[in-house]
């Protein structure tokens, strides 16, 4: 019988903030965020080759030789010397270009996957240090839960917070972190806060919406429809933010609130609207040790 993992989710991300405090001299920004999972998740089937082919099959965007499942799979070869192989099947729901972390979280899903199909027994910090080398994004998806987030975003503390419910806007276009970052009017002077202070925040306000999003400025000059998404969940008197380096916004909602669903109900026909719970770890938290 062929050894697989069907329907393994690959949950998207919130920044609830996200503040850019300096710059390393390779050219890496330093950061400062509150990194979220929630509900929304892609679907992954990885199925055991014995040879040590990697074959992507499903939804693909883009050069499937960029394609960061088959970029995890490769990777995790390469550090352990395994001579076995993957199919990876992808159902796509999480906007690519959107800042909600898809493909970093699909990476992270694929090495949890192969750690295990593989029998390599990898530990979670050993698994990270493969998945820092394909994103900065990917070693929180391992981590495994709700995270202070330094560094590049690879300096990881866990993080408790209140259930929430999030309404999450995606306006039809992606847009490029690299393009983002690069950008000369972005600020990298963003005075660094201590995650007590973030912690404090949110108990007194009963709001996750700290500091602001430095990015924000940026996406929202590059791609107009930003702007345009932010406005129509303010519209609905709601605190509004960007998320990551966009395209896509959010808002902290109940369950109760009719006006998100109003929201959700007048997008135009090529933008996404999701309701989404955050979680406290990750569905496949367990799957690899300390």
């Amino acid at each position: 019988m062929t050894k697989a993992f069907l329907g393994l989710p690959a949950p998207a991300k919130l920044n609830l903030f996200l503040h850019v405090t300096g710059r390393r001299p390779d050219g890496k920004h330093l950061l400062q965020s509150a990194f979220v999972l929630i509900d929304l998740c892609d679907t992954i089937d990885v199925t055991l080759r014995e040879d040590d082919r990697i074959v992507r099959t499903g939804d693909v965007v883009g050069d499937v030789e960029k394609d960061l499942c088959v970029r995890a799979a490769r990777a995790l070869q390469d550090a352990t010397g395994v001579r076995l192989g993957a199919e990876i099947r992808l159902g796509k729901r999480i906007p690519s270009q959107a800042g909600m972390g898809g493909g970093s979280s699909d990476a992270a899903t694929v090495l949890l996957a192969l750690n295990r199909l593989w029998n390599l027994g990898l530990t979670r910090t050993e698994l990270m240090r493969v998945g820092l080398t394909l994103g900065a994004d990917v070693p929180f998806f391992l981590f495994g839960q709700n995270a202070w987030a330094e560094g590049i975003g690879e300096e990881l503390r866990p993080l408790s917070l209140p259930p929430s419910q999030f309404l999450v806007v995606w306006p039809g276009r992606g847009l490029s972190t690299a393009e983002i970052f690069s950008h000369p009017s972005l600020t990298r002077n963003t005075k660094s806060e201590k995650m007590e202070v973030f912690s404090d925040f949110v108990r007194h306000h009963g709001s996750p919406l700290f500091g602001r999003n430095d990015l924000q400025a940026v996406a929202e000059r590059l791609e107009p429809r930003v702007s345009d998404a932010l406005s129509r969940i303010r519209r609905r008197g709601f605190e509004a933010r960007m998320t990551g380096s966009g395209s896509a916004v959010f808002a902290q909602v109940s369950d109760a609130d009719r006006a998100a669903r109003d929201v959700l109900s007048d997008l135009p026909d090529d933008w996404r609207g999701f309701l989404c719970r955050m979680m406290a770890e990750h569905p496949l938290a367990a799957w690899c040790t300390e």
